[in-house]
């Protein structure tokens, strides 16, 4: 009795059958909506994870020639998604006492670098989560050597050579994301220049990582 408005016909409300209608349409576009957001919620994370290192890689080399200091970036494993956390410290040399990783009073989170001419004021460590990223399920992380969890910085911005360096990090989706997530990779090259590349695509091609 309630199908029609008291409106002379003009509107009327909805009936049950057309209820029934709606419902079962809305149904089968959450049913293909809904994984279909969840795969581009895990593709946008995925996409962002080279953003999160550039910035670290970015960080360390800008630190360095901002403080005239040696600096460094180390990579460590997260224990919650199984990727890998990054800090950036500092160490301003003494005469007989380089910076490196045998050597030198390095910054932490907590405290200045010794010889830090800043002094209470100077720089302290700065380290980044990777919580938010994909776990290593989804995406795993890679490095380039085999083992190499650092790169140390000269105050001049180049890679510190003397010392065994990560030359890439590399990304690669699981078979489930292989179509929405693309294979990547950070490369650092001498001069200190993180960058983004496709490890899959040979040399040559402008979009490859440097050999």
């Amino acid at each position: 009795m309630f199908d029609r408005l008291n409106t002379g016909g003009a509107a009327r409300g909805f009936t049950l059958i057309e209820l029934m209608i709606a419902v079962v349409v809305l149904g089968v576009l959450l049913a293909i909506a809904v994984p279909n957001m969840g795969a581009w919620m895990v593709s946008t994370k995925a996409r962002s994870a080279s953003e999160f290192y550039l910035e670290g890689f970015s960080m360390a080399r800008r630190q360095a020639v901002t403080h005239n200091a040696a600096s460094r970036i180390v990579l460590s494993p997260n224990t919650g998604n199984g990727q890998f956390d990054w800090q950036v410290d500092l160490c301003f040399p003494r005469p007989g006492t380089p910076c490196n990783d045998i050597s030198g009073s390095w910054s932490s989170t907590a405290t200045q670098a010794g010889n830090d001419p800043e002094g209470t004021a100077g720089f302290t460590s700065v380290f980044r989560s990777a919580t938010s990223l994909p776990p290593s399920e989804t995406l795993a992380a890679s490095v380039l050597p085999a083992g190499a969890t650092a790169v140390y910085y000269t105050p001049l911005g180049w890679v510190d050579t003397s010392v065994t360096r990560l030359t890439q990090l590399r990304f690669d989706p699981s078979a489930r994301y292989a179509h929405d997530v693309p294979v990547a990779a950070v490369a650092v090259s001498l001069a200190g220049m993180a960058s983004r590349c496709d490890p899959t695509k040979a040399a040559g091609d402008s979009r490859a990582c440097p050999p």
